[in-house]
């Protein structure tokens, strides 16, 4: 059964990715942290390092499986929920050219990998060896970007939006069939009156 971690394992996964395959000669020059980050980290976020930041903003159902309640051919599964996370990457830097290097890299990197397969996923979202995460460029006007930023509170920083789409979450199992409620009856003669 997945568990609820998988959207906190996807962003985790994205930000290891990018760790792990960030270039030594980039990594000399532009030392740089890879993490997710909560909407209150970014009200103080740490000005000492340079970093590149997952944030998750929105969370929506899958358009095409929202509707979807049972699993076909079995009455008493439940279909999973099926969700698009909506992501933020940005790259916090004192630098024009750390920032723009660092975050070409990044959406080269996100270009050339747009599945995340069991293999690439954190573990503690109990993946199944067929789960694949498809990480997409998102869609999103200039008009809702500066609202984000504006809603947040610090200044703007460059970022780019990024879609994980089809992440499942498992419903609970549900009984085989639902309860018997019994009732008994009872007949007596009723004696009439006077």
């Amino acid at each position: 059964m997945a568990n609820v971690s998988r959207i906190h394992a996807v962003g985790d996964s994205l930000a290891t990715f990018l760790r792990n395959t960030y270039p030594n000669e980039l990594r000399d020059e532009f030392p740089c942290v890879f993490e997710v980050i909560s909407s209150g980290e970014l009200l103080n976020p740490d000005q000492e390092h340079t970093r590149l930041t997952f944030f998750l903003h929105r969370v929506t159902t899958d358009e095409h499986l929202r509707n979807a309640n049972r699993i076909s051919g079995r009455t008493h599964a439940m279909a999973p929920l099926t969700l698009d996370l909506h992501y933020l990457m940005t790259v916090w830097a004192n630098t024009a050219l750390a920032e723009q290097v660092i975050l070409a890299w990044a959406m080269r990197q996100m270009h050339g990998h747009q599945l995340l397969d069991a293999s690439s996923l954190r573990p503690e979202g109990g993946w199944e060896q067929g789960d694949v995460i498809n990480i997409l460029p998102g869609e999103m006007s200039n008009e809702d970007m500066m609202r984000i930023w504006d809603a947040l509170n610090p200044p703007y920083r460059l970022s780019v939006a990024y879609v994980a789409r089809a992440v499942r979450i498992d419903a609970d199992e549900i009984a085989d069939a639902r309860p018997v409620v019994a009732t008994r009856f009872s007949f007596t003669d009723r004696e009439v009156g006077p």
